[in-house]
């Protein structure tokens, strides 16, 4: 009895072995072919990704490269050697070097003496939508300096008092030429206000802050920052 218990046992894995064989081979049979083309298409992905991450750090280093000898050949003099780089980056897939490229071709107009021009070409980047507002803002800037003594002050108002609000990254500068203008147009309860604001910010460069602070002291309004204002409130004690 025993061996015939033995023989069962036997049998019976060996049908059992039999029939996961048969069903792996009728799952291989059904799905083994999508599934080698599953992962063929996931191995092309993977390096698809691989490749593209490669091509844009090396196109970027090849920008790098581009703008740095772009800016060496103007303060060489080398113009029409900056011009070509500087032209060619400006087509370039990576808007920050895009974006320094315009600034940097404007910035050689200028130095050339051709502000009419750069004014133009600050214009078209301050309207490039698909550049970072940063950029778009400092060409802004750039051009309203250039064409401020051809600008209203009202114009000038509606131009900058955007970038003229403490916290932004050119309040210092928009912010005093927004005054200037404020004054040019007989406001000064317009102008002292953002002054005083001025000269108050951390973050504005300290001949700013010391220019603007004696602009806004000539307007009667208080310009002295907060720490050294209640230093001599404690004094006066």
């Amino acid at each position: 009895m025993a061996d015939e218990r033995e023989i069962d046992r036997a049998f019976l894995r060996e049908v059992d072995d039999e029939l996961r064989r048969d069903q792996l081979t009728g799952w291989w049979e059904r799905w083994g072919k999508l599934l080698l083309v599953v992962i063929g298409v996931g191995l092309l992905l993977l390096a698809g990704t691989l490749w593209w991450r490669e091509e844009q750090k090396k196109q970027a280093g090849e920008d790098a490269v581009a703008l740095s000898q772009a800016l060496d050949a103007l303060e060489a003099g080398r113009s029409n050697d900056a011009r070509a780089k500087l032209e060619g980056l400006q087509q370039s897939d990576r808007v920050a070097y895009r974006a320094a490229a315009a600034l940097a071709q404007a910035d050689a107009l200028v130095k050339a003496g051709k502000e009419g021009e750069a004014a133009a070409q600050f214009g078209r980047v301050a309207a490039d939508k698909a550049l970072p507002q940063v950029y778009r803002d400092l060409s802004l800037l750039r051009q309203t300096m250039l064409e401020y003594d051809k600008l209203k002050p009202a114009e000038i108002v509606d131009r900058l008092k955007p970038l003229a609000v403490d916290g932004a990254p050119w309040f210092g500068s928009a912010g005093e030429m927004v005054a200037v203008a404020y004054l040019n147009d007989n406001k000064p309860e317009l102008a002292g206000p953002l002054l005083a604001a001025i000269a108050k910010s951390n973050a504005v460069p300290g001949t700013l802050r010391t220019r603007t602070a004696q602009l806004a002291g000539q307007l009667g309004f208080d310009a002295l920052p907060d720490t050294e204002n209640t230093e001599k409130a404690g004094t006066a004690q």
